[in-house]
């Protein structure tokens, strides 16, 4: 069998659907084998798409995103999302093709070392030096993809070794089960929780990739301590559960920060460090932390802990929960019903440019509570994290690890192929769409229908706020759009023009039953980036007295 076709079946025995990338000279026999597949190739209009849709794929299933590129200049264009996937800890493969193994130790045409440059950002980077460990590399590179915490991995496939014979044979795709966490470790949570007068739960997206959400509502509801969630953990609680706080995430004192200021118990479970830096809500570094999560934590000053409880977090907090006593009280609760104000309040503004809040509001009912949004990076991040109601986990998609510009349109492709039967919509702004917006015309090839949402402010509306809020002035952040409805028809989609703020609801309810690629152009009124900063303020003394 020849090498290449090999190395197909074996991504077939991994459970491989797709494959995002762009055909090259250097992996020509992977192609060609790739037509006697069940594996789909995604032909894609950049590699950083590619990699953008196997690290949502990826983090939406469970199983390791598939993304392949050529060598050079195609695989230093998978670098940002393969970075994106191991910061988030979404599982994917990256492969790129590489020139004959009879050149790489000498300067020639278009190589690079690709294992020290992909090394950095991955979880397991290899090369394919002899055609007979294809299945070893390939099992390796799934199973640590795929093993909390979950990341990237890269297989660097020479064109040479790719035409060569090979009599190995594909291993066996096992599983990996988490340990279960040791019974002192729960005893001392349970008896921090039980002693603690005010704790807080932090929840972060290992308890999505955990798929432990029904246990820590559980949890929450049953000892009475209340819960915020990272931006990745979005929905991990049911935001209509009584023990939720909302989103952690803002850089500046939120609601729920003046909760973590009051608490002296802060549970963190299945939180990552990349998520929401610590001293952004411990910067006394004086509480009591216990960390719950599969893996040992992060060194970091602002994230002392009294207590780890390290396994599997369904039974971690499973038997935490039967050996603690319940919490009275509802001192947290008018953090919430703070926050709930504030969402509502500007469901019937019709003034123009549209409010983000107005946006949002519309937005949520507008989709169905399992409908999914990919969130790109910018101010309206911002919003979405604090103002979007998630009833369930991944239904908002946002990258807050790595934090990558860019990835909405070519994400929002991977979660509609990954799940078909909901609506999905990309919530962009007007600079991370034009990243990625040739994978419009990958979604109509595949007439994959999702609504695109453009914030359009004109400009870098994340970075003019933090500029305003340091300097008082705004520097080199303005810039020019083309006619985003004629691009939209360019490309065959639908394209609207928000000019009213009365005219919103109806355009979304439209295009999210529209059938195919639809893009809306919003103006936005990005001056409630600093309303909210001084509100944000504001709220310290009142909850603090």
């Amino acid at each position: 069998m020849k090498a290449a076709q090999l190395f197909v079946k074996c991504l077939e025995n991994e459970g491989v659907e797709y494959i995002f990338g762009i055909p090259g000279e250097e992996n020509l026999d992977m192609m060609d084998a790739l037509l006697d597949s069940d594996i789909q190739f995604i032909t894609t209009r950049h590699e950083q798409g590619a990699a953008f849709m196997a690290d949502v794929y990826g983090r939406l299933t469970g199983r390791a995103g598939v993304c392949l590129a050529t060598l050079g200049p195609g695989a230093t264009n998978l670098v940002t999302g393969v970075a994106d996937a191991n910061m988030d800890h979404a599982p994917l493969v990256a492969i790129a093709g590489q020139a004959a193994t009879n050149r790489l130790h000498k300067e020639s045409h278009q190589v690079l070392d690709l294992i020290n440059l992909f090394s950095p950002i991955t979880k397991f980077a290899s090369r394919m030096p002899t055609p007979d460990i294809i299945p070893e590399v390939i099992r390796k590179a799934f199973k640590l993809a795929q093993t909390e915490k979950s990341g990237a991995c890269f297989i660097e496939f020479p064109e040479n070794i790719a035409k060569m014979d090979t009599g190995s044979k594909m291993l066996p795709a096992g599983k990996t089960s988490q340990p279960e966490p040791r019974a002192d470790q729960i005893s001392h949570a349970a008896k921090l929780i039980s002693k603690a007068k005010h704790p807080i739960i932090l929840a972060g997206h290992g308890v999505v990739r955990a798929k432990a959400w029904q246990q820590l509502a559980t949890f929450a509801e049953s000892l009475n301590v209340p819960v915020a969630n990272t931006f990745m953990a979005k929905g991990v609680i049911p935001f209509g559960h009584p023990m939720a706080l909302g989103s952690a995430g803002l850089q500046a004192h939120d609601y729920v920060n003046c909760g973590f200021d009051h608490a002296d118990l802060i549970i963190c479970v299945g939180y990552d460090l990349v998520e929401y830096h610590p001293f952004l809500w411990h910067p006394t570094g004086d509480r009591k932390i216990i960390h719950i999560d599969s893996r040992s934590a992060e060194v970091d000053e602002f994230y002392p802990l009294e207590c780890c409880v390290i396994g599997d977090i369904k039974l971690s907090l499973e038997r935490v929960q039967a050996q603690a006593t319940a919490h009275v009280g509802d001192l947290m609760r008018p953090l919430r019903k703070a926050l709930i104000a504030e969402m509502n309040q500007h469901a019937n503004d019709n003034s123009f440019p549209i409010k983000p809040q107005k946006l949002i509001w519309e937005l949520r009912t507008a989709m169905a509570t399992d409908d999914i949004v990919v969130c790109d990076v910018g101010a309206h991040k911002m919003w979405m994290a604090r103002m979007f109601r998630c009833e369930q986990p991944n239904t908002c998609l946002i990258s807050n690890g790595f934090a990558s510009m860019g990835i909405a349109v070519p994400g929002a492709i991977a979660a509609k192929l990954s799940n078909p039967e909901h609506a999905v919509v990309a919530v962009t702004g007007d600079a991370g769409f034009l990243m990625n917006s040739q994978e419009i015309e990958t979604a109509m090839r595949l007439n994959t229908p999702i609504v695109i949402v453009i914030w359009n402010d004109g400009g870098y509306g994340l970075i003019e706020w933090k500029q305003m809020t340091q300097f008082g002035r705004k520097s080199n952040v303005n810039f020019n759009n083309p006619d985003f409805v004629k691009y939209a028809e360019s490309f065959g989609a639908k394209g609207y023009r928000v000019e009213k703020a009365e005219d919103l609801s109806g355009i979304l309810t439209t295009a999210l039953a529209d059938n195919t690629v639809s893009i809306i152009d919003c103006p936005v009124d990005y001056s409630e980036n600093l309303k909210l900063t001084e509100k944000l303020g504001e709220m310290v003394s009142p909850i603090q007295a």
